[in-house]
C-alpha cells in the first residue's frame, strides 16, 4: 500500500476543516454546468473554495476508498496563493494544508 494514502487522508480532512473554519463551506452544491467546466480548478465558473470542496475533496476521497492510482503531481498551493491574494492571513492555515497536499502528491516512498 502506498503510504501516502493515510496521510493524504488526513490531510483532505484538514483542508475540509479550513473551508468551514473560515465560513468559506457551502451548504449547496454549484450548477451541474458550473462543474462541468473544462477549465482548469473550474476558473471560469466556481471560486477556488468551491472547486476545493465540490471537486478535489470528492474526487480524491473517493481515488483513495477505491486505491486508484495517485496523481504524481499537483499545483494547489500556487493557484490558492493567487486566488486568496487578498485574502492571504485569513487563509493561511489552508494555504498550508493546500501545500501540504502538494507535497504528498510529490512525495515518492
Amino acid at each position: 500500500m502506498d503510504p501516502r494514502r493515510p496521510l493524504l487522508a488526513d490531510n483532505l480532512l484538514l483542508i475540509e476543516r479550513e473551508l468551514r473554519q473560515q465560513g468559506w463551506w457551502d451548504v449547496a452544491p454549484p450548477s451541474a454546468q458550473a462543474l462541468a467546466s473544462d477549465a482548469p480548478f473550474c476558473v471560469d465558473s466556481l471560486a477556488l473554495e468551491q472547486w476545493l470542496q465540490w471537486v478535489l475533496l470528492p474526487r480524491m476521497g473517493a481515488l483513495l476508498a477505491a486505491g486508484g492510482a495517485l496523481p504524481s503531481a499537483s499545483g494547489i498551493q500556487a493557484m490558492a496563493e493567487l486566488a486568496f491574494a487578498e485574502r492571504l492571513p485569513q487563509a493561511g492555515r489552508l494555504l498550508t494544508a493546500l501545500g501540504e497536499f502538494d507535497r504528498l502528491m510529490q512525495a515518492r516512498f
